[in-house]
């Protein structure tokens, strides 16, 4: 399985980005964007679950950041909006370990490489 991640670049603060992952096969229906800030640990910024829709966001970017699917691309896309200074780090794609009931058990099975996004 391969997860490839796409879209990330450089930024102004309050400005947006969208990044996508593409997958080689679906593994789960619960897929995850998680940042690694420099300094910080790792965070899951957004999960999906694909199967029904239902999303959850860290607080951190709630209300700026939208994360969404295409089943029939097999892509999840990461919409962010009003980025600030601390957004800047590499976001990974990630597919869950498990996905029971529609929900991430926060163990992750498969990465993408990473895309880096910096707002200055």
């Amino acid at each position: 399985v391969q997860l490839v991640e796409s879209g990330g670049g450089s930024v102004q603060a309050g400005g947006s980005l969208r990044i996508s992952c593409a997958a080689s096969a679906v593994v789960t229906r619960c897929m995850a964007w998680i940042r690694q800030a420099p300094g910080k640990e790792r965070e899951a910024v957004a999960i999906i679950y694909t199967g029904g829709g239902s999303t959850s966001y860290a607080d951190s970017v709630k209300g700026r950041f939208t994360i969404s699917q295409d089943n029939a691309r097999e892509t999840v896309y990461l919409q962010m909006d009003s980025l600030k200074t601390e957004d800047t780090g590499v976001y990974y794609c990630a597919a869950c370990r498990s996905c029971s009931g529609g929900v991430c058990n926060g163990d992750f099975a498969y990465w993408g490489q990473g895309t880096q996004v910096t707002v200055s």
